[in-house]
């Protein structure tokens, strides 16, 4: 016995809709562990800005220590986007209001 057309047809929208509601579900959680990070560096360096070069140390520091973890999404260049990322949005429910 084979499945009615329009039931498959059912069942294939149900997935395309489900695979784009996961992929939606993951570059917001993207984008706000983003945010996160840039806010924690922005933080960071805003409590050690009487030293100088500061913010290239803390940066380079902390790629340092997640690359080898986590990958270049973590390096030297991405936490200095993430940090601007930040300084460009420093409101998150501004950022959520995109998503929607």
């Amino acid at each position: 016995m084979e499945i009615k057309k329009e039931h498959l047809e059912q069942i294939r929208s149900i997935i395309a809709d489900a695979k784009e509601r996961v992929i939606r579900s993951v570059d917001t959680e993207r984008v706000l562990m983003y945010w996160q990070i840039g806010k924690i560096i922005f933080e960071e360096e805003q409590g050690g800005r009487e030293r100088a070069g500061y913010r290239e140390f803390l940066i380079k520091s902390l790629a340092e220590s997640l690359e080898p973890q986590f990958g270049s999404g973590f390096s030297y260049r991405q936490l200095n986007w993430y940090r601007q990322f930040y300084r460009t949005f420093p409101i998150v429910s501004a950022l959520r209001t995109q998503f929607r």
